[in-house]
């Protein structure tokens, strides 16, 4: 019997700016937030060196899971030698206020938050930075401008946007190079098809889609929500 072999993660160019990713990506959300109460520390560090070992290398976090203590957690893992092997992300601008969520993103919030996120990591660049939900408060080129001071202050390597609009992606482009931009994207959400994938391949920008298997629906099908914590906020949205 011929002995069984892992087949390794294919690696992609994410973009047209340079940087090379996984092909599959680790999204790190539901070890701390939202899909049920956090998961046990320590599990989640041997599942992300795992996932290391195994290829998967494109780490996807933001300072609004926990909030803060999915940074934390990744933080930790990469104390063992990983930070190296890794292409770290995470996400800005959403913040809570009276117990609300709100979006900011203004020169100074964009700064504070990049300073908490590179300490919560340990890290002192991050290799992909994302606006994570659009403020219409503030034109998209202030806060764009302000991470082009990042990307030249060695902060961060790369800009990318998360749920954002053609003509969004098309003005924060002109002000700096977006290298990607992460939205929701499977067989139930394919609204994204009609204008912003397009724009994306156009300008050269890499394309994250997460939860494209509807947010384990479709590997598991409707049962999924039956073994669903009542803090899973699938189960909340779902009722």
């Amino acid at each position: 019997m011929a002995a069984s072999t892992v087949t390794a993660v294919p690696r992609i160019k994410l973009g047209s700016q340079g940087l090379e990713v996984s092909a599959q990506g680790l999204g790190c959300m539901g070890m701390s937030a939202f899909y049920g109460p956090p998961k046990p520390e320590s599990d989640m560090i041997k599942l992300i060196h795992h996932a290391v070992a195994a290829g998967v290398t494109f780490l996807d976090t933001s300072d609004k899971y926990g909030p803060h203590t999915n940074e934390i957690l990744i933080g930790k893992a990469l104390q063992s030698g990983e930070r190296e092997k890794v292409e770290l992300a995470t996400k800005f601008g959403i913040t809570s206020i009276d117990g609300k969520h709100a979006v900011r993103r203004d020169p100074a919030y964009v700064r504070a938050a990049s300073e908490g996120s590179l300490k919560r990591l340990g890290v002192d660049c991050i290799d992909l930075y994302y606006l994570h939900r659009i403020d219409k408060k503030v034109p998209i080129e202030i806060t764009i401008g302000e991470l082009k001071k990042h990307v030249e202050e060695g902060k961060i390597k790369y800009i990318g946007l998360s749920e954002a609009s053609a003509s969004t992606i098309r003005r924060a482009h002109a002000v700096h190079p977006i290298t990607a931009v992460q939205l929701e994207w499977s067989l139930w959400t394919r609204d994204v098809e009609e204008d912003v994938i397009p724009t994306c391949r156009e300008l050269g920008i890499g394309i994250v889609a997460y939860s494209p298997l509807g947010r384990g629906f479709f590997s598991s099908g409707a049962k999924l929500v039956d073994s669903m914590s009542e803090e899973d906020v699938r189960k909340v949205n779902s009722n």
